[in-house]
């Protein structure tokens, strides 16, 4: 497919948003044999606030699910700033790179939440993620702006 000038940014746009549904499978792949195991029953739960999966589950199982919603928090800025940047044709190039960069990084911090959740490792990944997506949103201000 021919893609428009600016537009390769959408790549891995589109890559991230996989990766999420990737965890979202992995999430309950591994909860719902967890809440069968525990016998839970889903609907106690949810009339029971005091009574969290966090609370009843193996930690292993919930890492799955923390990794999943923290993919709907910073991203979400990365979703943002590099739809501005393939409108105004500045998705080509370093910003391409660095968009693929956050993405690889973000999937590292993924396997590692979700297996052996070495907080200081995941601590580094996900720095090393702030600082790619930075530059994405100080080279869309120095265009916008």
């Amino acid at each position: 497919m021919h893609m428009t000038v600016g537009m390769e940014i959408l790549k891995p746009v589109v890559a991230l948003a996989a990766w999420t549904m990737v965890m979202w499978v992995w999430m309950y792949a591994t909860r719902i044999p967890a809440m069968s195991a525990a016998k839970l029953d889903p609907d106690s739960l949810a009339r029971d606030p005091s009574k969290t999966l966090d609370d009843l589950l193996p930690a292993s199982v919930q890492w799955k699910a923390h990794n999943y919603n923290h993919l709907h928090e910073a991203p979400t800025v990365f979703y943002a700033v590099a739809i501005v940047l393939a409108m105004i044709g500045q998705g080509d190039g370093v910003n391409a790179m660095i968009a693929w960069a956050y993405v690889g990084l973000r999937v590292v911090h993924s396997l590692v939440q979700a297996t052996v959740n070495k907080v200081m490792v995941r601590f580094m990944v996900f720095s090393l993620s702030s600082l790619a997506l930075i530059a994405l949103v100080l080279h869309a201000a120095l265009a916008i702006f």
